[in-house]
This record gives structure tokens, sequence and C-alpha cells, in this order.
């Protein structure tokens, strides 16, 4: 066997995506040879997924035509060989348009090969004692094994090209007995799990992705989040990000001592074991914020703000942006005044118009309305688009209102007069009441979501849209 020595570490894309083929250094002398065969820090730098290896198998072939496959498995591996020289062949056998697609390639140890979740793998020894090596990013199971597609070596459309063919070849009786590709049953894509998906933007989501079967909904009942088993019973390994829509959001119940607790459980521990669930499985973590997590002392908040909220409500969300931080991959969409299903601001001034009743409605709290809607899409384009992982402010667009400005547009759209609406201090429309403090400005800079790509609607236009789909409706 020739191996060439002193390559160029270097990445070669394949026409399977995701599948990477690498050149590897390896360094010869008269004694032999030395290689880094996985090199964590100059791979992720070539682009190589952190795909998070846990175990390491090898597989010892004495002859050559030792042909072993195609197995798709439910995790990714990092393949290469040790000794000798294989014919490696990969079919993806993913749901999606790549369906079908193959690469071959002879591998020698100066050579490895990054094969994702879902593509079929398999290979032929050329040469007499040959080891394959590789490395995966799940411990191998009995049950595991039932999460394999398997494709048949001889399969007529893959029509691999076999150095030595399989009639003369080594095989395993199973390995004779796999499908043909038109039999295959594609192995689907990683879910998405909404949790919280029975409030406001849970049910923006379930409208969203109607009928994507990628994404699961989980509800209390489905899903408690205070509960051991909802986290200890499910299958992380089947998911690939948690979208967090669960929430206590009761910001004045919050200041009383059985509502301090209950937002803390919520918003903070439960949101603590959800991003432990993240950072031990490699998911990404989607985790919704409030402009209650600044005082509201600045004209226009952007993500970098010093957190400084006021009350306990805020005190938690800044707590949980602060533990969501942490998990590698993660996204906190940070929101504002938010309006979606059931009951809320608009529809409260709705209703008040309707019955002809003049409101009196704090004119010294200035922001901007967040149509779930929107928050539901600019969440979707942030995982869709892989934008870059962080904290994003997520409001609506549009001038700046104060809650009686909305109140008032509101009562204009309703065909009520706008003066029936009248301003007041939230000193004095909350005088005698224990409330939580609100931040008086709670305008968020839209210029990063922008910059992703995403760029929300106007406020003022969905506004018109709510209050038609409203009246629509009732």
């Amino acid at each position: 066997m020739s191996i060439e020595f002193s390559k160029k570490l270097t990445a070669h894309e394949t026409p399977i995506p995701g599948v990477v083929l690498y050149d590897l250094p390896v360094h010869g002398d008269n004694r032999g040879w030395f290689k880094e065969n996985w090199q964590r820090e100059k791979m992720v730098a070539l682009g190589l997924p952190d795909f998070r290896p846990v175990q390491n198998n090898i597989s010892f072939n004495e002859l050559a035509g030792t042909t072993r496959g195609i197995h798709a498995e439910p995790w990714d591996k990092f393949i290469s060989v040790a000794t000798g020289r294989i014919f490696g062949a990969w079919v993806d056998l993913r749901e999606g348009p790549a369906f079908g697609a193959v690469f071959t390639a002879e591998l020698d140890p100066s050579q490895a090969i990054f094969i994702p979740r879902g593509v079929g793998n398999a290979f032929q020894t050329l040469e007499d004692n040959t080891a394959y090596t590789y490395l995966v990013n799940d411990h191998w199971s009995a049950d595991a094994q039932g999460r394999y597609t398997f494709l048949n070596l001889a399969d007529e459309t893959a029509a691999i090209a076999w150095p030595i063919p399989l009639e003369q070849a080594e095989l395993s009786d199973k390995d004779k007995a796999h499908p043909r590709l038109a039999d295959v049953v594609p192995m689907p894509a990683k879910k998405i799990l909404v949790v919280g998906a029975g409030g406001q933007l849970g049910t923006a989501l379930r409208e969203l992705y109607a009928g994507d079967a990628g994404v699961e909904f989980a509800g209390r009942a489905q899903f408690d989040l205070g509960s051991d088993e909802a986290f200890t019973s499910r299958n992380w390994k089947n998911y690939s990000a948690i979208i967090n829509a669960a929430a206590y959001t009761a910001v004045d119940a919050a200041e009383t001592s059985e509502g301090r607790s209950a937002a803390w459980a919520v918003n903070v521990t439960a949101v603590a074991r959800l991003a432990r669930a993240a950072v031990d499985h490699d998911l990404t973590m989607v985790h919704v914020s409030s402009d209650y997590v600044f005082d509201g002392t600045r004209e226009s908040h952007s993500e970098d703000e010093q957190l400084s909220p006021l009350g306990v409500y805020g005190q938690t969300k800044a707590a949980a942006d602060a533990v969501v931080s942490v998990v590698p991959r993660h996204y906190i969409v940070r929101t504002s005044w938010v309006i979606g299903e059931g009951n809320n601001f608009v529809r409260t001034m709705a209703s008040l118009a309707a019955r002809g009743i003049k409101p009196a409605v704090v004119n010294d709290q200035v922001g901007r309305l967040s149509f779930t809607e929107d928050i539901a899409a600019g969440i979707r384009h942030l995982i869709s688009t892989g934008a870059p992982y962080g904290t994003y402010n997520l409001s609506n667009d549009g001038d700046p209102q104060s809650w009686a400005d909305i109140a008032a547009d509101v009562y204009e759209l309703e065909g009520a007069t706008r003066t029936d609406v009248t301003g007041v201090s939230t000193e004095e429309y909350f005088r005698g009441k224990t409330v939580a403090p609100r931040p008086a400005n709670s305008v968020l800079d839209l210029s990063r979501i922008k910059a992703a790509g995403y760029a929300p609607a106007e406020a003022g236009d969905r506004l018109q849209a709510y209050l038609r789909g409203s009246r629509a409706s009732s």
C-alpha cells in the first residue's frame, strides 16, 4: 500500500448534502507513519459540524472483498481507514430532494469522510487486513437498530460500481436481504419540539407550521415543564431544536408571594432544565424574552444593553436570558407588547369601543405591538436560515406609540371616535393599586433581525388586519 504523505488538511464537498471528504496530513519516515485522524479545532474551522463524538468503533476485515452495508444510522459518523484501503459508497436515504443521491470514493489512511445521520454507508475492502474506523455521536444500543434505514448493496437505481463484483465478495445474509430503493422508507429529519404550545405564541406557531410533520407541539398535558418524567422519558436524539413558547406572564401577580414562586418556577427553573437538555443533546434552543428585562430609561433598546429589570417578572425573564445564553446553539427572541389569540389589550379596546365606553389609557409608556404571527415567522426564519446564534429583538415595525395612541387607533378602526380615549399617566392609572413597575420605554432596536434577513411588518398594518379578522370570527 502506498500512502501519499504530507497532504494539506482539505475539505471536499460531495454530491450528497453534508457529506464531506477530507484529505488528512500523514507524516512518515523509516519507522512508519503518523496522522491526526480527528482534530476538532482544525476540522471545525474547515466547516465540519462540531458533532461531539461519544464512541469510537473499529471494523477489522481479514480479506479483500469484504463488503458491508448499506446502513443509514440515526447518528453522524466520521469515517477513516487505519490500515489498508477501501472502496466506500454512500447513498442519501433521508427524506428530501437528495434522496437516492450516490457518492463513491476510494479511501486510504490519508483520507476521511463525514457522514450525516440518515446517509447510507457501505464499504468494500480492497486489501487484506484492512481496519476501518469511525467515530459516532451517539451510543449504540439495541433500540437504536430499530431506527436504522437500509438499502440493498445491489440496488439497480443506485448502480454502485463495486470494484469486486458482489457475487465474488464476502457479504452477510442480512445485507443481501436489504430492500431496493423503491421500497426504502426514508429516514425522517429530526424534529423541532414546541413546548408551551397552548398559549398565544404556541397557537401562532401551530398555524405557521400546519401540516409540517417535522414540528411537534406539546402543551402542558404533553410536556409538563415541572415534571421530571417530561424530560427523562423523551428521546432527545429525535430532535434538532426546542422552541420554548411557555411563560408565566401575569406581571402584577408575580409581585405576590405565590406569584413570585410560580414565575420563577416557569420562567427560570423550567427554562434551565430545557437549556440543560439542549446542551446535553446539542439542540438549538429558541427562547422568547421580554422588554421587561430593561428599566425603560433608554430611547431604544439594543440586544447588547445591560439587563436592568424593575420587577419580579422582568427579573425572571432576565435570569432566563442569562441561562439560555450559555447554550451553544441558542436564539433569544426579545419581544414586547404581545398580541395574539385570546384576551389582550387590542381586543379589550375593541370591546369597549363597541359598547360606547370611554376609557382612560396610559400615555407615558411607549413601544410597539408584537403580533404573534410575526414573532412565529421570525423564529422560523432564524432556524431555517441558520442565522448566527444570539439575541434578536423582534417586535413589529413602525413609529413607537403609547398605549393611549394604540387604543385611539383601535377606536377609529372600529368606527368609534379617537377622542373617546383619554390619556393618563401610569401613576394616575394605577393609583391605589399594587402593581408591578413597568418600563416607560419599550422600543426595541430591530436592526439586527433585519440584518439577518427578516423584516417585521408595520404594527399599524397588522393592527388593521387583526381587527378585521376578529370581526370576521365574531
